[in-house]
């Protein structure tokens, strides 16, 4: 994010692959006229009102990928529209996916209109006028926008416009998917360096373009790379969604994808790890996560590894000791000893590591 770059280090905090910026350190007086500045140059150039200006607030967190970027995004309510003589003066040639999370938006565009609130998702593009009203029901507006190049897209050309300001459901096919993903990749980033940086923004445009391929009734269009990124992204879904299940094999996963197990194994032939090693890391993962929570220390240390799926104890035991170096019961206590120590250190610590007249500001 150019302008977003520019400003780290003062309005802005980069924090890895993650960038966040803000209007806390700008003058009161300033920040309005700030946010539609970096709106113009980091989105699309649209002319803002807002009865907020004079107490306007606003954050974004920004991952920048190869192909895409994911940016969360709070502010205060506003309305914005996009002129014809913004789009000649700049235009991105960029799509936009809005999944909406707190108060309710309303987004017209050619001959759509969609009204969404929390969960709903739409698209839109920089290249034809835009109304969007993030309506004000006392409290911050908060989405998420994924940016999509018009180029990048593997969807015949001006295809995806028929979908513009159309509400699409996120309770279904690969959309299901696709939320989860948005709201778990600052985390994943964090925790990636930039080759899987890079796998995890291919991955996302492929769930989009399953998205609207899907909604378009256009799936077999999609190029067959992006078939098979989104069935694998449905196969690590399921996987996440039933660690805990003992019987939560290779047959049982091909079988629910309708797939035979000699095309699971092709599936995972470029991955990391093969499926079986994908499931036994994962669960040894959670396990990990929940014996270093000081929440879960109710819980025995057999309960927790049962709970994931390891249902004999000496058999958990030997794996958590090759992936870790040291026995579950060590961790553990570790991990006690470090939280009963910041305790006393900082008791207080905590246990885990509108009003005003309307104003009118235009960009372009």
């Amino acid at each position: 994010m150019s302008t977003l770059d520019e400003t780290s280090g003062q309005q802005g905090d980069v924090a890895g692959p993650v960038l966040r910026v803000s209007t806390d350190s700008i003058p009161a007086l300033d920040r309005f006229d700030w946010w539609v500045e970096m709106v113009g140059n980091e989105v699309m150039p649209v002319t803002v009102r807002s009865a907020h200006a004079a107490v306007f607030q606003g954050r974004a967190d920004a991952v920048e990928l190869p192909d895409s970027q994911v940016a969360f995004f709070s502010f205060s309510p506003m309305t914005a529209h996009r002129s014809p003589v913004q789009i000649r003066r700049s235009d991105p040639e960029a799509y936009y996916l809005v999944l909406v999370h707190g108060s309710p938006i309303r987004l017209e565009q050619k001959r759509g209109v969609a009204c969404l609130g929390p969960g709903d998702m739409a698209l839109f593009s920089t290249s034809h006028p835009l109304a969007c009203d993030f309506l004000d029901h006392g409290r911050q507006v908060r989405l998420t926008l994924m940016r999509l190049a018009r180029s990048l897209l593997p969807l015949a050309s001006g295809k995806a416009d028929r979908l513009l300001a159309e509400p699409l459901s996120t309770r279904a096919g690969s959309a299901r998917l696709l939320g989860p993903y948005l709201a778990g990749l600052p985390e994943a980033a964090h925790a990636s360096g930039p080759r899987e940086r890079a796998r995890l923004g291919h991955i996302g445009v492929d769930l989009a373009a399953a998205v609207l391929a899907g909604r378009l009734g256009a799936q077999d269009s999609l190029p067959a790379e992006s078939r098979k990124s989104v069935l694998l992204s449905r196969i690590n879904a399921f996987i996440d969604q039933h660690l805990g299940d003992p019987e939560l094999r290779p047959a049982a996963i091909a079988a629910h994808h309708h797939i035979s197990v000699r095309t699971l194994h092709l599936l995972f032939r470029d991955e990391p790890d093969t499926v079986a090693t994908t499931i036994r890391r994962r669960r040894l993962e959670r396990c990990h996560a929940d014996l270093t929570d000081p929440h879960q220390r109710h819980r025995t240390i057999t309960e927790i590894a049962a709970r994931w799926g390891f249902h004999r104890p000496a058999d958990f035991s030997r794996l958590f000791r090759g992936a870790y170096g040291v026995p579950p019961n060590e961790v553990r206590a570790l991990a006690l000893d470090a939280n009963a120590v910041r305790g006393l250190h900082n008791p207080s610590a905590p246990l885990r590591g509108l009003a005003g007249q309307p104003t009118v500001r235009s960009m372009g």
